[in-house]
């Protein structure tokens, strides 16, 4: 009997361990070609073939090795296909991908790679409108915060002002998301009534009622188009082409944050107190880049903008040449902006009294100012050396009229030495005479 317990525990112990195995099998690769060279004859049939193709719209590669590789890897990721004949389907870009799916064409302006594209097509088969049944599914739509939401209360699937919102939600899939509710007690919960739809701006927990219910697809569509640049938004790998492009006059207002950092949420928090506050002001747009989704492009951006990410920053950016200028975070001050520090920095931004460009001609400035200053040292140094010559002829010409000057009393002391001596050699032979004269008489007497 204790034999029979031990061999019964020896096989579970190993059917276990197959078990366990056979759970950890990871899918791997199973060698078919899903990459198609589509073209005037086959393109028909292979699209029938798929209820989703993935469309990577290039110029022609040509003869050259480099782009042919370049070319063969970007296939690895993507359902390619070159076909300039398309362009009457809306496909008039190069280097852009693609999405067909039913009777939609879907661009796709996120990071190209393989990763955030499959995450973008399991976005896009989803259906455009998310029911809320109950309490959990409630809680999880209010959860959402970084996209921009709509949420409907609707008598049925089967209501015709549904139809309408569905076929409004097409137009935007799956960029913006769109909820409906068929519950009363979940429509009272959001304060919702029949035929009512609700607009969400990203971080904002107060929605803006649409006016006019119902409504008709082209006027929802109307009012999302006319409110999709958010007062906050905030960029991610799927969506990051798409907000770039999108700048008012040209600009952005990029506010750099960790979301995970201390510093960084504390900042944020301050940024969305601000766009909260200002959510009316449709010239104010504030995009949002968490470094940590990017973390490929964080030496760039801090060699492009000379700013240092480790720490939060906010400023604005020219999109066409990336010239930008920086609110002034103080290093010495572990305290961040208050939200009226920010909001008046932001309304100067706005008021166009801080402008990269105004910086960049400060530089011009600064630059010419050295140059004049320059010049004028240049100016100085030559008219020193102009008085110090004349000093210096000045000075030879004293020196030559002094030396004349000692000649000339040179002689002129000779001149009365010699006379001087002349005069006592006269006195001396006088002298003499009247000594003779005197002995001449001495002798007579």
């Amino acid at each position: 009997m204790k034999w029979n317990l031990v061999f019964l525990g020896l096989l579970l112990t190993f059917g276990q361990l197959s078990w366990g195995q056979k759970g950890m099998d990871i899918p791997e690769y199973d060698g078919k070609d899903r990459v198609h060279d589509l073209n005037a004859k086959n393109y028909k049939s292979v699209m029938k073939k798929y209820d989703v193709m993935v469309v990577y719209y290039h110029e022609h590669v040509g003869s050259s090795k480099v782009a042919q590789k370049q070319f063969q890897i970007e296939e690895l990721a993507l359902e390619v296909g070159l076909f300039p004949f398309l362009c009457s389907s809306g496909l008039d870009e190069a280097d852009s991908i693609y999405i067909f799916i039913e009777d939609e064409v879907i661009e796709y302006d996120g990071e190209l790679a393989a990763d955030t594209l499959v995450e973008f097509l399991y976005d896009v088969i989803e259906d455009p409108v998310e029911i809320i049944d109950n309490v959990r599914e409630l809680k999880g739509f209010h959860n959402i915060e970084e996209d921009i939401k709509l949420v409907g209360f609707f008598k049925s699937q089967k209501s015709e002002h549904y139809q309408e919102y569905e076929d409004a939600a097409e137009e935007f899939h799956p960029h913006i998301k769109f909820f409906a509710t068929f519950n009363p007690k979940v429509a009272k919960s959001l304060d919702l009534k029949l035929n009512e739809v609700d607009f969400y701006e990203p971080f904002m927990d107060e929605p803006v009622a649409i006016p006019g219910k119902p409504y008709s697809e082209k006027e929802l569509v109307a009012f999302i188009e006319d409110n999709d640049r958010p007062t906050l938004r905030k960029m991610q790998p799927y969506n990051m082409y798409e907000i770039w492009e999108d700048a008012l006059d040209g600009e952005h207002i990029i506010a750099f944050a960790e979301e995970g950092d201390p510093d960084g949420f504390e900042f944020l928090e301050i940024v969305k107190e601000v766009a909260e506050d200002n959510t009316d002001n449709p010239d104010l747009s504030i995009v949002w880049i968490d470094p940590d989704d990017f973390p490929l492009l964080v030496p760039y951006w801090e060699k492009t903008f000379d700013i240092d990410l480790s720490s939060p920053q906010i400023g604005v950016v020219e999109v066409d040449d990336a010239d930008s200028i920086w609110f002034d975070m103080d290093d010495d001050d572990d305290d961040m902006p208050t939200v009226d520090e920010l909001e008046d920095w932001l309304e100067d931004v706005l008021e166009n009294k801080i402008d990269p460009d105004e910086d960049d001609d400060d530089d011009d400035d600064d630059d010419d100012d050295d140059d004049d200053d320059d010049d004028d040292d240049d100016d100085d140094d030559d008219d020193d050396d102009d008085d110090d010559d004349d000093d210096d002829d000045d000075d030879d010409d004293d020196d030559d009229d002094d030396d004349d000057d000692d000649d000339d009393d040179d002689d002129d002391d000779d001149d009365d030495d010699d006379d001087d001596d002349d005069d006592d050699d006269d006195d001396d032979d006088d002298d003499d005479d009247d000594d003779d004269d005197d002995d001449d008489d001495d002798d007579d007497d």
